[in-house]
């Protein structure tokens, strides 16, 4: 019989097979995507990222026979915890060869882990919160994910809920093709010319000059306006300068929006350029020349991930999100831009929901957030969509 063993990743040797597992399990599938492996180490905490100075992760390793086959990590986000009052850990970072057995006792370790610290309720998959990757892909299998999107392979979902897991929410991806920018581009210009004079709204492109600044505005208004949003926390200030860090070369001008009342900034939209295919050439490697690869001629990327539309609460009902768009999109189609993916939307965001789906958006991919235990106190999903 096959032995198969679970062990907590403690040495330097164990986080080397954890961190190339993935390697081996989509070695023929001709969607996946590497991680850029600096930023992978960073939110695995085998170097540091300030999103650890307020949480917990333990990895798990399954070895079979000697060789790697399943991956888990066991987190605790304190500030999560410290928000809805709650004790939930969360569960990331998850491959599995397709056997239930690898996959039930990778998530009994993380289970024990986690009782170790008095909690019972999990949810994922988060890698390693709702700010940055999340959610298990369930539809959409047939084309490779979009930029900073997950992606793994259709069995896992069977894996996740033959242990128990359940539906929490459902995430979708919407698509758009440049010819429907073209036909709303009219309408979206009149009715942004309506907000922008009623409220005395200016929309602009963020000032590159100013960049530290303006990433600052972008991060603050999307830590302020998500905070009804369902399992939503706020980035901690060190994760807002990471990220600022992180995104500095790869953002471009014209694919941003801050609108200003009187000078003050109430709502921002960006997108970021599709850099996927390029990091696959490189196989996730910055280093040495990977990151002169990924940025070289941005303009000959074409497709475009819209990530993220925020207002503050106090001007959400005034509909400057439709300025935010009118001021983007003559931007993004004299970039040469093809296709939008607009993405994740909560399928609990009635309003987004339903706005991309009337503007002829087509969602092309789901993700799910799976819950394990206790009832979610998390609150405010209205519904779920089947």
């Amino acid at each position: 019989m096959p032995h198969l063993e679970i062990i907590p990743v403690a040495t330097r040797h164990q986080r080397k097979q954890f961190f190339n597992l993935p390697w081996t399990i989509y070695r023929d599938d001709p969607y996946w995507v590497p991680p850029l492996r600096i930023v992978q180490k960073e939110l695995l905490n085998y170097r540091r990222h300030p999103f650890y100075d307020d949480a917990e992760i333990q990895t798990f390793l399954a070895i079979r026979d000697g060789q790697p086959c399943g991956r888990l990590a066991a987190i605790v986000n304190h500030a999560h915890n410290r928000q809805y009052e709650e004790q939930r850990g969360f569960f990331g970072f998850f491959e599995s060869e397709e056997d239930e057995d690898i996959s039930g006792r990778l998530f009994d370790a993380a289970r024990e882990w986690f009782a170790q610290r008095d909690i019972e309720a999990i949810r994922g998959p988060t890698n390693p919160s709702l700010n940055y990757e999340c959610g298990l892909l369930i539809d959409g299998f047939d084309e490779a994910p979009w930029f900073m999107m997950t992606y793994n392979k259709p069995y896992y979902g069977r894996l996740i809920e033959s242990y128990g897991f359940r539906k929490s929410q459902d995430m979708f991806a919407f698509w758009g093709h440049v010819d429907m920018l073209e036909e709303v581009s009219e309408r979206l210009r009149s009715l942004g010319h309506i907000v922008l004079d009623r409220f005395n709204l200016v929309c602009r492109p963020m000032d590159r000059s100013r960049f530290d600044e303006e990433i600052a505005t972008f991060l603050h208004i999307y830590n302020t306006s998500l905070v009804s949003t369902w399992g939503f926390v706020p980035m901690s200030d060190k994760e807002v300068k990471k990220q600022a860090a992180g995104m500095k070369q790869m953002i471009v001008h014209e694919l941003t929006t801050i609108a200003e009342i009187d000078g003050k900034a109430v709502g921002t939209m960006f997108g970021l350029l599709d850099f996927n295919p390029r990091i696959k050439e490189i196989d996730g490697r910055l280093l040495p020349l990977g990151f002169l690869k990924l940025l070289r001629n941005r303009r000959g990327l074409k497709k475009v991930r819209l990530i993220s539309a925020n207002v503050l609460p106090e001007y959400q009902s005034w509909g400057i999100g439709i300025a935010l768009v009118a001021r983007l999109v003559p931007d993004a189609l004299k970039w040469g831009i093809e296709e939008a993916e607009f993405s994740w939307v909560l399928e609990s965001n009635d309003l987004s929901y339903k706005t991309l789906t009337k503007g002829g958006a087509k969602i092309t991919k789901r993700y799910r957030i799976y819950d394990y235990g206790p009832p979610d106190k998390t609150a405010n999903a209205k519904f779920m969509r089947p």
